[in-house]
């Protein structure tokens, strides 16, 4: 059996299936063979010439054995002395070897490494078979590459050649009870290796469609669940199994930025939420389930195309998160917050509102450049948080990620840049592209933040800078959610939205509409600043709308 899966751009490597610590053994397996193949059928359509010369015998199969069987030869011997490579096919071999190296690298690379016992792998052991295997690619293909130009290169670049990552799981791992418990086959990610900067090309970069409430629980159908990982995170305060295809493991690697992991401390906890992502159901299924009697959120999303788009993973896992939230009598900010610390020693809770690209980050970033008054920012969350009044009679508000899932097009042209030795990159040659990138730490983000300034963020209306109002006026805006959509999701135009968030309070309105109320009374009582922030960033101006929103909103920072 392989310990190769390879499928469109995804290869996974099974280290624990098999490992290759030499080139014979590496040029004799069945892997490299399965390798070959699918670069060859990758060739045919791409550079149907090559593919043609490369058909050095009468069958497919014996075409693919007879070039392993040339490698072989260049991997032992100087190229004079592999007489069935003549002078006037030394160009065409090497631009062979180019194309696989390049097919290669082009694929999203992971491994996955299991064990039976969550201290039965040594981190240092697992982090070494990663190393290893890169430089045996590497060497391998200098290797050969050099014999056949026929001197040593100058410049070497020491690119990701082995993997972009890497998985280690643990069988057996969960012990849920019930009707959870077929999930308890699912092996579960204990530690991740990400070589950053990561860069992911996927065919989809937009989430379409909300998600819709079900009323039996998706665990009582029977579910193959052969291919599935588990990864164990905090979505706020919420521990979440996130049930994932492992055909998804590129976009899924992206969560390591996003939310706080679970480690194996909390591997027993019954979980609030549960995310079941890309089940081979034959539907096209966005829903979530409400299991009363365990108090366990569920999520539902059948496997198609279209969901390799990181955003579905975040949103749904948002979703479920805000429901148990409002379950609780608190309330979902779709928005984003910092703590603006002044060297004057003071400390003021901004939380800007709005739906996506409404401009709340964009704001955010645009202020952090204006004056010298700021001794720093702290991102307490970048697109999701909750507010509630203390038992002190505060408002605050905590966070849900300790990352930030932004789109490239908005951010400074340097942003990007800052972390990308830590970040992962979704289609940064698309429009729409995103990053995800680590922000602050769980331990901020789970605290109670006071709450100084709340305002929308409008990015449709042709005012400028802020405008402050009064608590029902606000209120009312707020709970409209108007926004001129600019190409996050699939809607065009102006859009409403309950609340500015389809990630749960639209969902529940009726619940939410009390909490909403009783959070304004409460803002007004605490002399919270209520109003608009005038991005533009729906209008042409938009640089613009976002400096002087940004310049207005510092001005009522340092009041």
């Amino acid at each position: 059996m392989s310990s190769l899966y390879i499928k469109d751009r995804l290869a996974l490597i099974d280290y624990t299936s098999k490992y290759f610590n030499n080139y014979e053994e590496l040029l004799s397996s069945e892997e490299f063979f399965q390798f070959m193949s699918s670069f060859l059928f990758d060739l045919r359509k791409k550079h149907h010439d090559l593919f043609v010369w490369a058909l050095k015998k009468d069958t497919f199969e014996e075409s693919i054995n007879y070039l392993i069987k040339t490698a072989k030869l260049l991997s032992v011997f100087p190229l004079e002395d592999v007489s069935r490579i003549k002078e006037d096919d030394v160009p065409k071999y090497l631009e062979l070897v180019e194309a696989a190296y390049r097919y290669w690298r082009d694929l999203h690379r992971f491994s996955v490494t299991f064990s039976d016992n969550p201290e039965g792998v040594l981190l240092s052991g697992f982090m070494n078979s990663e190393e290893r295997f890169n430089q045996l690619i590497i060497s391998l293909y200098r290797l050969i590459q050099e014999k056949l130009q026929g001197h040593k290169n100058s410049i070497y670049r020491q690119l990701q050649a082995g993997t972009n990552g890497g998985l280690l799981l643990c069988n057996n791992a969960l012990n849920l009870e019930g009707v959870y418990s077929v999930l308890n086959s699912v092996p579960v990610v204990e530690k991740v290796i990400m070589r950053a900067p990561m860069i992911i090309h996927l065919e989809h970069n937009k989430r379409i469609g909300k998600y819709e409430p079900r009323y039996d629980n998706p665990l009582l159908k029977d579910i193959d669940l052969k291919d599935f990982f588990a990864y164990p995170c905090f979505v706020g305060e919420s521990y979440t199994l996130v049930i994932f295809h492992k055909k998804y493991t590129p976009s899924a690697i992206g969560l390591a930025n996003l939310f706080e992991f679970a480690d194996f401390r909390y591997i027993n906890e019954k979980p609030k939420c549960i995310v079941l992502f890309g089940v081979n159901d034959g539907s096209d299924e966005l829903t979530y389930y409400y299991d009363k009697e365990n108090d366990i959120y569920l999520g539902y999303i059948s496997d198609r195309p279209i969901i390799e788009y990181f955003g579905y993973f975040k949103k749904t896992m948002l979703t479920l998160h805000n429901l148990s939230m409002i379950s609780k009598g608190r309330v979902p900010i779709h928005g984003a917050m910092l703590n603006v610390y002044l060297k004057d020693g003071r400390k003021k809770g901004v939380c800007l509102m709005g739906d996506s690209g409404c401009g709340k980050s964009e704001s955010i970033e645009a202020m952090s450049k204006l004056s010298d008054e700021i001794e720093y920012q702290e991102i307490i969350f970048d697109d999701m948080g909750t507010m509630y009044t203390n038992d002190d009679g505060e408002v605050v508000a905590v966070g849900t990620e300790i990352g930030a899932f932004v789109r490239l097009d908005d951010l400074d042209k340097g942003s990007a840049y800052k972390d990308m030795d830590r970040s992962v990159f979704f289609n940064p040659e698309f429009k729409n592209s995103r990053v995800v990138s680590p922000a602050t730490t769980y331990k901020a983000i789970s605290r109670e933040n006071k709450v100084d300034i709340f305002l929308y963020a409008n990015n449709y209306t042709d005012e400028k800078g802020v405008k402050l109002t009064d608590a029902i006026s606000a209120k009312n805006s707020y709970k409209e959610g108007k926004r001129m959509a600019i190409g996050t999701t699939n809607e065009t135009g102006l859009t409403t939205t309950y609340f500015a968030n389809p990630f749960g309070p639209m969902q529940e309105q009726d619940k939410c509409d009390p909490l909403i109320d009783e959070l304004f009374d409460n803002l007004e009582r605490s002399g919270v600043k209520l109003g608009q922030l005038y991005t533009h960033l729906g209008l042409p101006d938009r640089d613009e709308g976002i400096a002087l929103a940004a310049e207005e909103l510092l001005k009522i920072i340092k009041e």
